[in-house]
């Protein structure tokens, strides 16, 4: 590939790929990931490690690994915390992974409006085609 051909789709504008929805951030965008944030966000002083495996229906390796790959973007703290009887890992969302997690929501959400509007006008459109129209002389 030439430097041009490069140059040009490094300056391709989001009118150039109205598709390309570039604020979804891989980060968020799988099952495991999004249930840990969505529950996270939903209870901002945090929860327990095992009262979020039960609220998002992970086993325990499942949350670890997803916890994990959160923590090392800074979206999520796990922080183990000492009282009586045995320590507690606690997980909470970070201000800063709260406010990257609701711009992907935002993002999404365009994504579907979107998608039904061009749906509709398709769906409209084959639907007035379908209609046999009277001719006039």
């Amino acid at each position: 590939m030439t430097i041009k051909k490069s140059q040009k789709r490094m300056q391709r504008t989001r009118s150039d790929a109205p598709f390309a929805y570039s604020g979804l951030e891989r980060i968020f965008h799988e099952r495991g990931r999004l249930a840990v944030c969505s529950c996270l966000i939903n209870h901002p002083d945090g929860l327990s490690f095992t009262e979020l495996q039960e609220a998002c229906g992970l086993t325990d390796g499942n949350l670890s690994r997803h916890l994990s790959a959160l923590a090392d973007v800074a979206i999520v703290a796990v922080s183990k915390e000492t009282g009586l009887g045995r320590p507690t890992t606690m997980c909470r969302i970070t201000k800063s992974g709260k406010t990257r997690f609701l711009a992907y929501i935002d993002e999404l959400e365009a994504v579907v409006r979107v998608v039904h509007e061009r749906s509709g006008a398709a769906q409209r459109h084959a639907e007035r085609r379908a209609v046999p129209r009277l001719v006039t002389t």
